[in-house]
């Protein structure tokens, strides 16, 4: 490789002093660099780009993700957030990295995606939405718990009440799937979880499903005369509002997002590091 656009976060990476540093490592190897800032409406992403290196936490490459989500360029995380589990750099190794990249000694890992899209009882639909972590259907307004009802493959499921519900990917395991209770799973499967968050239940467990089973949740009416509504994040960010008899389907896609992978640890070494 010997095209990057570097891609800071300059909430995190202030005046991207990081950003310029990454720069003139590469710089000084011959690399054709380019910074940009993630808070920008447009990404300069420039043609002939091989890799985009994003320096911030989780949330800033799951953001550059989903934006240049098309072009199917390989990110490498630089870690300027609290733990970390999708950016493979700490800033003390950036120049042990670097190299690394323009010798081509690295892996890429393919991570499966969901497909998210809100329908509403009256037969409206939205736009179909990609997540490489989770989509998320969590109340909304005053303190009560909502109703829902799971199908899977138009099959009933289960109905509960709880605060929402989590729909994850195995990369998605380590964020608010992890924070609800719900299993970790090494990134590179191919499955579903499902889990609820705060369950008003005594015996609610997540549930794993094939990544070729297709998940429907209908949000229920509230037992109260409170209004009930629920949102609809992906990957963090709201995407809609549901009301009653409203409905979410969440499935896999032959989508991918790819992630280098500069380590020669594996999963559970990567893990236990992170959770120390």
């Amino acid at each position: 490789m010997k095209k990057f656009c570097i891609i800071s976060n300059s909430i995190k990476d202030k005046g991207l002093r990081v950003g310029r540093r990454v720069q003139e490592c590469l710089e000084k190897m011959r690399a054709e660099v380019n910074v940009c800032d993630l808070t920008d409406e447009e990404l300069d992403v420039r043609p002939g780009t091989e890799a985009l290196l994003v320096i911030g936490g989780d949330g800033s490459l799951l953001s550059v993700a989903k934006r240049t989500m098309n072009l199917q360029l390989p990110l490498l995380g630089i870690n300027l957030g609290a733990i970390g589990y999708l950016t493979e750099v700490e800033v003390a190794d950036i120049e042990d990295a670097m190299p690394r990249l323009l010798n081509n000694d690295f892996t890429i890992e393919e991570r499966m995606m969901l497909a998210g899209r809100c329908g509403g009882s009256d037969g409206r639909s939205a736009e179909t939405l990609y997540a490489l972590n989770d989509v998320v259907i969590s109340r909304r307004g005053d303190i009560q718990v909502i109703g829902y009802r799971v199908y899977v493959n138009n099959k009933f499921l289960t109905e509960q009440r709880a605060d929402g519900i989590i729909v994850s990917t195995p990369t998605g395991s380590t964020g608010y799937n992890l924070s609800a209770g719900g299993p970790i799973v090494k990134p590179d499967a191919k499955l579903i979880l499902l889990t609820p968050i705060c369950p008003h239940t005594l015996n609610t467990r997540s549930i794993i499903l094939s990544a070729e089973d297709v998940v429907q949740i209908e949000l229920l009416p509230t037992y109260s005369q409170k209004k009930v509504e629920a949102g609809v994040f992906i990957d963090g960010a709201s995407e809609g509002i549901l009301g009653p008899e409203d409905i979410v389907v969440v499935s896999g896609t032959n989508r991918v997002t790819r992630i280098i992978k500069l380590s020669n640890d594996g999963f559970l070494e990567v893990l236990q590091n992170k959770l120390k």
